[in-house]
């Protein structure tokens, strides 16, 4: 079952990655392995390590200069910082000027033709005006987002330093697979040591 993973399972575990929260949503109720005796929810690996695949297949039919990876949270900053630096897209690491997306009057402005953000709720501003002008949206999600106007969620812990560095080194490394960059089984300089937040 794990042979195939992007990663052993023994490092998803240790960086938290299926860690939930202490709430679900009906949204979320699918991705959900089971429930720990402290009450939090456990994510499924195993869907999160598709998810990651798949969206590295659906990221490899953009131009990456259009793609726009937005991270409100603080564990998520140098992350999208260095996932954006990699692909070779835009990033907003910290706080998400309102009319960003719609206003083309904000000195900020852009026009990104999709949307990757860390976290439904705390990139909300970057949810909202993303789905206004209509373009794809992928999300982090933990066990208590909600997935409106998500086109593609990736379950994932979107609150530790360790998982948020994991699941974008991943996501940088598969997406330059899938675009040639780098060897079908190649890895990115450094790895996944230069995605952790300090």
């Amino acid at each position: 079952m794990t042979d195939d993973m992007l990663v052993p399972l023994d490092q998803y575990l240790a960086s938290g990655i299926h860690i939930g929260t202490q709430q679900k949503t009906k949204d979320m109720d699918k991705y959900i392995y089971r429930v720990r005796q402290d009450g939090l929810y456990v994510l499924d690996i195993k869907t999160t390590d598709q998810r990651l695949r798949s969206v590295a297949n659906f990221l490899a039919n953009y131009d990456p200069t259009r793609i726009l990876v937005v991270s409100t949270r603080v564990y998520g900053h140098k992350p999208v910082k260095t996932f954006a630096q990699y692909i070779n897209c835009r990033s907003v690491a910290g706080r998400f000027i309102p009319g960003m997306l719609t206003n083309p009057n904000n000195n900020d402005f852009l026009e990104p033709d999709l949307l990757i953000i860390t976290d439904p709720r705390a990139d909300y501003q970057a949810l909202k005006e993303a789905s206004n002008i209509g373009i794809p949206i992928i999300a982090l999600c933990d066990s208590e987002n909600m997935l409106s106007n998500v086109d593609i969620s990736v379950p994932t812990n979107n609150k530790g330093r360790k998982a948020l560095s994991l699941i974008y080194y991943l996501l940088a490394r598969e997406l330059l697979r899938k675009k040639g960059t780098i060897p079908e089984d190649g890895d990115i300089d450094f790895g996944f040591e230069e995605f952790k937040q300090p």
